[in-house]
């Protein structure tokens, strides 16, 4: 949607209706000694051939690579109508007014989003989103304590199989609240979350345990056992999952013999692009039971007193309102327009096409597993169920490797060893329903001669 400025005309009418004669006066309660002159670093402004000019070109910088990296944030295919349509005005400068109810577009599609996300999820309830897959852990956590009253401990359990970026932010936020987060190893041969780890905590107070679904590794958990040992040991569950998977994988509100208890992670393989890292977004979801303690908005549907359907916030316990002291969150927006986007792209696709889309995804993670486990000195560590990722251990070094392979315009993985100094000389790859047969031989191809040092390559022409 294009933005006018006020013509000159237009600003002197405005300026005569309030009775000032010049913008300069209108600031006059300033200081003269507070006003600079000019802005001498903020460069001159363009006009609109120029500044696309401008942005084209500090976007051909990031390239157009073959990605192979996960970790989070995935390369999928986006229809072209879902970013058409976001970008409209209607949708593309909306946002939620205080006086929301007189938003009725805005509201209606932020309710489909959560109906569509609490489908997806089985869960009872969605807020309106949160700021990333990241945060919403973070917000979880503090959610938990909450919910759990009997816990005095303010304990969470956190396994190292968790995104190390998640695990990271969630501390950060935490931390000066007096929650504490409690490292449990993942079995070194599965990548699974180690039961023992976890029972060795049977019968003590903790609060809250997290379960990631697929794991950083890309290994399916146990679930079901891990959300019935917490609920028997009256610890609430908190799911962080990709929602695209959920299209094959039982949904965390069907974990357990009661489902678990609070749902969340990051809603960017839903329709929003890899972006050089964002803007993404959120999602948060929880039993019934403990809606007045999620954190956000949550739009309903109610009919007037005509009996006209209209929708409504039916919580909104945010900070900015009264009684600030029992806000439920330092939450002060959510990301709206990707969840547009999310919400669109979801009813595109719908509930088969996000299905084969997963299949898919899973179907090139195999053929590429195959491909570059056939390489000499390519090994698969964790040999588990798995969607989306795979832990690949090389016989050199990694950061090398993927140095060589982002020469030939392939991003070849994501390194551990920082994260995971066990996991030395290992990566973790990803493949979407992007990345085809062919793309997966130029990777195989390209990776073969990235592990070939420079004197193998000399030994190979002298005995030629």
């Amino acid at each position: 949607m294009p933005f006018v400025p006020h013509t000159e005309e237009e600003i002197n009418e405005m300026l005569s209706v309030i009775g000032v004669d010049s913008i300069e006066n209108l600031f006059d309660e300033i200081p003269a000694h507070l006003k600079i002159e000019t802005l001498e670093k903020v460069p001159a402004g363009l006009n609109e051939m120029s500044i696309n000019r401008l942005m084209q070109k500090r976007a051909a910088k990031d390239g157009q690579p073959l990605c192979f990296i996960g970790a989070g944030a995935y390369d999928h295919h986006i229809p072209a109508a879902v970013w058409q349509i976001t970008t409209r005005g209607e949708y593309y400068t909306a946002y939620t007014p205080y006086q929301a109810e007189a938003s009725q577009g805005t509201l209606q599609l932020t309710y489909e989003y959560q109906s569509m996300i609490s489908a997806l999820t089985s869960m009872d309830v969605s807020n309106a989103s949160l700021y990333d897959g990241a945060s919403a852990v973070a917000e979880a956590a503090l959610m938990a304590v909450r919910v759990n009253r009997k816990s005095k401990s303010r304990k969470i359990l956190v396994p190292r199989s968790l995104n190390p970026t998640y695990t990271r932010v969630t501390n950060t936020i935490v931390k000066h609240q007096n929650i504490e987060l409690l490292d449990i190893e993942f079995d070194s041969a599965s990548s699974k979350i180690s039961m023992s780890a976890l029972e060795a905590y049977s019968g003590e107070d903790i609060t809250a345990v997290v379960i990631s679904q697929p794991n950083f590794f890309g290994t399916l958990e146990d679930v079901d056992a891990i959300t019935n040992w917490a609920h028997e040991n009256n610890i609430v569950v908190i799911a962080v999952v990709n929602p695209l998977s959920l299209a094959l994988l039982k949904p965390p509100g069907q974990w357990g013999e009661t489902g678990a208890d609070i749902a969340v992670g990051d809603g960017q393989p839903l329709g929003a692009p890899m972006s050089s890292g964002g803007p993404y977004y959120g999602f948060m979801c929880c039993k019934k039971a403990y809606v007045r303690q999620m954190p956000g908005r949550i739009v309903g549907r109610t009919v007037d007193q005509q009996g006209r359907e209209g929708f409504v916030l039916t919580l909104q316990a945010r900070e900015q309102h009264i009684r600030r002291s029992k806000a439920t969150s330092n939450i002060c927006t959510n990301q709206g327009l990707v969840v547009t986007a999310s919400t669109i792209h979801m009813s595109l696709l719908g509930p088969q096409g996000l299905k084969q889309t997963a299949i898919s995804c899973h179907q090139n993670t195999q053929l590429m597993l195959e491909k570059l486990t056939a390489i000499d000195g390519v090994e698969l560590v964790f040999d588990q169920p798995r969607f989306h990722e795979a832990v690949l251990r090389l016989n050199k070094s990694a950061s090398d490797v993927l140095n060589k392979l982002a020469e030939q315009n392939i991003l070849g993985g994501y390194g551990l060893s920082n994260e995971y100094p066990e996991l030395e000389n290992c990566i973790l790859v990803c493949a979407t329903e992007l990345r085809i047969a062919e793309d997966i031989e130029m990777f195989a191809s390209a990776l073969t001669a990235a592990l070939i040092t420079e004197s193998e390559i000399k030994e190979s022409v002298n005995k030629r």
